[in-house]
């Protein structure tokens, strides 16, 4: 039997949080100052990410994005959001601090099951996306009669 927390398998856990240490690691001797405002380089946008019986939910921390300035592709099990943040200072003007990330951002997440892509629902209200993915059939569990024996 494998362990499971949150309906994901710890050595999935793992090798996620795995890779986001050693791109957080690396990011800043990538680009410079410059990529410490990045998006791409915080894993952006924050997600939490949870199972039901039939349904995955993913939301994720989109503030003044517009439904258009947002890509969300599904294939087998993986979840692509793209997009892309603006400034929203006026070109030339000095910073004082920057700590959010503006740019292009791409966020891949992987999830332990297949996707129906013909299915996934997706919406967004006040900054925040939600990002209905069921399962694909063959995911499911399936409810097997036991016939008696002769």
């Amino acid at each position: 039997m494998v362990y499971r927390r949150n309906g994901l398998n710890p050595v999935i856990q793992l090798r996620d949080e795995m890779d986001r240490l050693v791109g957080d690691f690396f990011a800043p001797l990538a680009g410079g100052p410059a990529s410490r405002s990045s998006i791409s380089a915080q894993g952006y946008p924050a997600l939490n990410v949870w199972e039901e019986a039939d349904v995955i939910h993913v939301e994720a921390e989109v503030p003044e994005l517009k439904s258009e300035d947002l890509d969300i592709s599904v294939v087998g099990n993986e979840v692509a959001i793209r997009g892309k943040r603006s400034a929203g200072v006026p070109e030339g003007a000095a910073y004082h601090r920057q700590e959010r990330g503006v740019g292009e951002f791409n966020r891949l997440l992987r999830l332990p099951v297949e996707l129906d892509p013909n299915r996934v629902e997706a919406s967004l209200k006040d900054g925040i996306l939600l990002i209905k993915l069921p399962k694909a059939e063959s995911a499911k569990p399936k409810k097997i009669k036991v016939e008696p024996g002769k």
